[in-house]
């Protein structure tokens, strides 16, 4: 008698000729369009599950995977894991797995982007035409700050900030950077890139650009003391998690003349944005999209259901996943 095919929770649509795969080695449990599960709702379709396949706005903790006995594996949708509790899982003997690379360049892509709209008040602009003050342009109306020429700091040298010096280059941008651990000179010839100290890296800063991960050391590490260091006239841009800045401490540093302009694709307590940063006109405002092209959200899917499919034992890769966050778990 053949043995009962192992079952996998998919927690939104995604991708379905991509995510079909699934099912040529499991039951998948499939979620409506639109549903957002969170606590009781997602231990609910935790219980009876070996697996699942999730993205960054199910947030899964030690409370959801308290009844999840079966539960084998979480593969994560996404770089960053933060909404995944990996410690609480890694000790219930769950893998958890993200999707790194694939990306990589596209996230730098928008990081640029964000920079540049940001510093040549490119969305302001738009918002003005729009409304109709076109007729009352002067010789300064709009005047924004010079990408070309000026010094880029980088805080976060992972594989998301050395794209961005790779781009930065192309804008004759001096490029300086600040790291958990410093790079190999090998590395920091190629991205053309200088370390300095966070003190100095902050005070030297035209544009600044977050591509760091979100921990408890890095909570608010952007916050008013942080900001009070930077040029009234220096550009920031988030693309990494929306805890590691006080949300309330840039707006005051924005609506105050004390920091020129910001570009934030994050936020602490997303989907909700403050009122106080909506209510600015120098600060762009995205909805968590760095990674949205189509080639990459599909290549995403695609790495993530080969993570699932390879940590529960099945495929050419069979207990091999690609990319595991918590590897020690598949031994427990």
């Amino acid at each position: 008698m053949a043995e009962p095919r192992l079952r996998v929770w998919l927690a939104r649509p995604l991708f379905e000729d991509v995510t079909g795969r699934l099912d040529q080695h499991f039951d998948v449990v499939r979620s409506a369009v639109g549903n957002r599960y969170a606590g009781a709702e997602i231990a609910a379709r935790l219980r009876d599950v070996d697996g699942a396949l999730v993205t960054l706005v199910e947030r899964i903790g030690a409370e959801e995977i308290a009844g999840a006995t079966r539960l084998r594996a979480v593969a994560n949708v996404g770089v960053g894991y933060d909404n995944i509790d990996v410690e609480a899982l890694g000790a219930a003997g769950v893998l958890v797995t993200n999707t790194p690379d694939v990306l990589t360049d596209t996230t730098a892509d928008f990081g640029f982007a964000l920079l540049m709209a940001a510093a040549r008040r490119v969305t302001e602009a738009e918002r003005w035409l729009r409304d109709g003050h076109w007729g009352r342009w002067s010789f300064d109306t709009l005047l924004g700050v010079d990408l070309h020429g000026s010094t880029l700091c980088i805080l976060g040298m992972g594989r998301i900030g050395q794209g961005i010096a790779r781009r930065a280059a192309g804008f004759d941008m001096r490029v300086l950077y600040h790291n958990r651990s410093r790079l190999p000179e090998a590395v920091e010839r190629e991205c053309r890139a200088e370390y300095a100290d966070l003190p100095g890296l902050l005070q030297r800063a035209d544009h600044l650009v977050l591509a760091l991960p979100h921990s408890a050391s890095t909570h608010h590490l952007i916050d008013a003391g942080a900001l009070a260091r930077m040029k009234p006239t220096a550009t920031l841009v988030n693309i990494a998690r929306g805890g590691i800045v006080d949300e309330l401490a840039l707006a005051a540093a924005l609506a105050g003349g004390r920091l020129g302009a910001a570009a934030l694709d994050v936020y602490e307590g997303e989907p909700r944005v403050r009122p106080e940063l909506l209510a600015l006109d120098n600060v762009v405002l995205t909805p968590h999209i760095a990674s949205a092209s189509l080639a990459t959200r599909r290549a995403m899917v695609a790495l993530a259901v080969d993570n699932l499919v390879a940590a529960l034992g099945c495929g050419p890769d069979a207990g091999r996943p690609p990319t595991p966050v918590n590897a020690g778990a598949l031994k427990r």
